[in-house]
């Protein structure tokens, strides 16, 4: 928990600091930054008085981008309101760098467009190259999912082209994404990218258990990044950590439905950076397909994931708890033939107790080509609740991985 506090406290630290340090009149400043976010000391920009209709018809895009750009411009800290009411928008991209830093309050509902010839490539709303952004208001935005989804061609494969994601950070720095509602993403809910010093807390991510490519939040190439204090339900990862990723905390995350929350997939492009100190704790799985995993291609270049922690966690009926599984996308029997180069090292599963339905409660599927080093099991306490097959009993299954085992261990542990 110390290391969400960490982070989360950095982040906000700075926004707030940058937020602070001016006033209407420009001048430097410190006060109370409560103040702030009612809209004390920032100069207000509704959408509205820009030309948008709150009518559910009109599509709100240039009236959002003109309302954006002159906030944007701001010599004082600007708040972008978009007040209650239901706003349909096309591909909105709210473009920094700005003058000061920057709050969006969306109070209402924005709904996606559902022609897809209306985004030129797979974002909706993309926040860039800004430093010092708070997106809050209580309220969604609706990707009107269920339109598009039979459009998603990512069934028979990976290498297909993506609907676009509700909300996409690139290049952003000091910002705190707080109380956003994201529904039925036509793809990801949330994707971050090039980030540093992000909070993410009371978000609400949902989407139906069978929606395609519906992840709550992907991360890549970031780091020092905060996500505590969120409900994510979907129909794939809860939460899914990229190349690239370092530093970064999650917490208190209630997930399902969806495939858990994963490091990877890893590997399947050239040149991926390193993954390193991830840290997740105090979450609950509820139904999961997985509860927390790491995930490789084989065949894959060499890269590394290390320093990972997962801490305190309770599973309710999760099909596979504990996973680590370096033949992601294949048949098992390829592990021998194109082993990943992906070297996982330094992770702890620790404290993780409840239900599962699976006979294998911890399969750990390691590369022959760079076997995993140091992982730790401790207090480990599964039971099973599913039904077991003839000749089949409560196990623990381990391949190409070094592990050693402290406290309750439950399903027994593999024996080398």
């Amino acid at each position: 928990m110390a290391i969400t506090i960490r982070y989360e406290i950095k982040a906000l630290l700075l926004l707030g600091l940058a937020l602070l340090s001016y006033t209407a009149d420009g001048q430097n400043s410190y006060g109370d930054r409560r103040g702030l976010t009612a809209g004390g000391g920032a100069t207000v920009f509704n959408v509205n008085s820009y030309g948008a209709k709150a009518n559910g018809k009109t599509d709100n895009v240039q009236a959002f981008m003109k309302a954006w750009n002159a906030a944007c411009k701001s010599d004082s800290p600007a708040k972008l309101v978009i007040p209650e009411g239901t706003y349909l928008a096309g591909q909105v991209a709210f473009q920094g760098p700005c003058s000061s830093p920057i709050i969006v309050e969306v109070q209402g509902t924005i709904k996606a467009q559902n022609d897809l010839s209306e985004y030129p490539s797979a974002e909706w709303f993309s926040f860039e190259s800004i430093d010092g952004l708070e997106l809050t208001g209580g309220g969604t935005f609706d990707g009107q999912g269920p339109e598009v989804w039979k459009y998603n061609d990512c069934h028979g494969g990976s290498n297909c082209q993506l609907l676009p994601h509700s909300l996409a950070f690139a290049k952003v720095r000091n910002a705190v994404i707080h109380d956003i509602n994201s529904v039925n993403s036509k793809s990801f809910h949330m994707i971050m990218s090039f980030c540093q010093h992000i909070a993410i807390h009371n978000c609400h991510l949902t989407a139906p258990e069978d929606s395609p490519n519906t992840d709550g939040l992907h991360i890549s190439t970031s780091s020092f990044v905060s996500v505590t204090s969120s409900v994510i339900g979907t129909g794939d990862d809860c939460i899914s950590l990229g190349q690239g990723s370092t530093d970064i905390s999650i917490s208190e995350i209630t997930c399902g439905p969806g495939h858990g929350i994963s490091i990877g997939s890893l590997g399947k492009y050239k040149n991926e950076q390193d993954v390193k100190g991830i840290h997740v704790q105090s979450c609950k799985f509820s139904g999961t397909t997985n509860g927390v995993r790491i995930k490789t291609w084989p065949g894959s270049m060499p890269s590394a994931a290390s320093s990972i922690t997962f801490q305190d966690i309770e599973m309710d009926s999760v099909k596979n708890p504990i996973v680590i599984d370096q033949c992601y996308g294949s048949k098992s029997s390829e592990v021998n033939i194109i082993p990943s180069q992906v070297k996982i090292s330094d992770v702890l599963f620790k404290n993780i107790w409840g239900t599962t339905i699976s006979d294998v409660a911890v399969n750990l599927v390691c590369s022959p080509s760079v076997p995993c080093q140091g992982v730790k099991l401790v207090d480990i306490n599964l039971s099973f609740n599913g039904r077991l097959r003839k000749d089949s009993f409560f196990k623990s299954s381990c391949l190409f991985a070094k592990v050693s085992t402290s406290g309750r261990q439950n399903p027994p542990p593999c024996h080398h």
